[in-house]
């Protein structure tokens, strides 16, 4: 007979409705949190008493920081997601305003630059931020399927760099002229590798 390792050690199941609230919860709570107190205000001690759970239990579902600073990114509020569609430029051109959208919640936007300046000395937010690029990636072929074009890697980043680059580097606006161009821009490197 094997024994259940101890409570403490136990994770939290992922399927259980329960579960998922208090995940939802808290994720809440971090979020709102997040542009309050930064990213050093943002601790697991003001975290739990604010979501009303032990920092046991925010250890259980996010063992590090660059953990709950992934989720925070991935999962953040519902600002209009593509849908999937035949035409490859439609669909690109709607990942990129909803990047757009998702970079411009203040929250997501702190994640995301908290973990990649990071991640050059810390392996959790190194590992974040490619957990981030690997599932975004897939779901942008997951909506591109019904067009029969699957991208790479490096397609991929291509296609939401300039964005990034505008947003983060350059400071300025990402209009949708910026994206149609980009997406254009795009277009010809994905035909050209097609060939």
């Amino acid at each position: 007979m094997t024994s259940k390792p101890p409570v403490h050690l136990r994770q939290p199941n992922p399927d259980n409705p329960r579960v998922q609230r208090t995940r939802a919860r808290i994720l809440a709570v971090a979020r709102e949190l997040l542009p309050e107190v930064g990213l050093t205000g943002l601790t697991y001690a003001l975290l739990a008493e604010r979501a009303g759970v032990t920092r046991q239990t925010l250890y259980r579902h996010w063992p590090t920081r660059a953990a709950l600073l992934c989720d925070l990114t991935l999962q953040g509020p519902d600002l209009g997601y593509p849908e999937p569609g035949p035409d490859v430029r439609a669909v690109a051109t709607a990942w990129l305003v909803s990047l757009r959208a998702g970079i411009t919640d203040p929250a997501t936007r702190t994640a995301a630059l908290a973990m990649a300046a990071h991640a050059d000395h810390d392996p959790d937010s190194a590992q974040a931020l490619q957990h981030i690029v690997v599932d975004r990636h897939a779901a942008l072929n997951e909506l591109l399927e019904p067009s029969g074009l699957t991208i790479t890697p490096e397609q991929y980043t291509l296609l939401y760099g300039p964005l990034l680059a505008r947003l983060f580097f350059d400071r300025a606006e990402a209009s949708d002229d910026f994206i149609d161009a980009t997406v254009a821009q795009w277009l010809t490197t994905v035909d050209a590798d097609e060939r």
